[in-house]
């Protein structure tokens, strides 16, 4: 491997590596057209989006607990949840990186992949979700 290269799968950074997981997790929950955009140098208020659809309520809905659970296990504070999945739109706000998950039609409206197309996409799909730490154990 040269000098300053990354390893297959690794990624840039720690906002990067938390939307990548947000992307996994996502998947986890067959979420579909799951899409992570850079938009650290477009906005002041996050790095990442993570965009991805459910089909229904109870999916969009289960995709949100995951990924609000496995946050709470990294020790990822979630600053905020916006929108309900009845509405068809629930957003997950994780500072660094902010979910949007959708309905289908919801998604089309709102079109954030469009509004925010200068943002280059982040390939999500090789990049090592992030784990919690193993707990400390105690000496005796």
């Amino acid at each position: 491997m040269r000098k300053g290269s990354k390893p297959r799968g690794a990624v840039a950074n720690d906002a990067q590596a938390l939307a990548c997981t947000c992307a996994h997790l996502a998947d986890e929950r067959k979420a579909e057209q799951i899409v992570v955009l850079n938009v650290g140098r477009l906005a002041f208020f996050t790095d990442y989006f993570v965009i991805a659809t459910g089909r229904n309520e109870r999916q969009i809905k289960a995709i949100a607990d995951e990924i609000r659970l496995r946050m709470k296990a990294l020790g990822q504070p979630v600053l905020g949840v916006e929108g309900r999945p009845e509405s068809g739109w629930v957003l997950i706000d994780l500072g660094d990186a902010v979910v949007h998950l959708f309905n289908p039609e919801t998604r089309g409206v709102y079109d954030l992949e469009l509004l925010w197309g200068e943002a280059p996409r982040t390939p999500w799909q090789k990049a090592k979700a992030l784990s919690p730490a193993p707990p400390r154990r105690r000496r005796s």
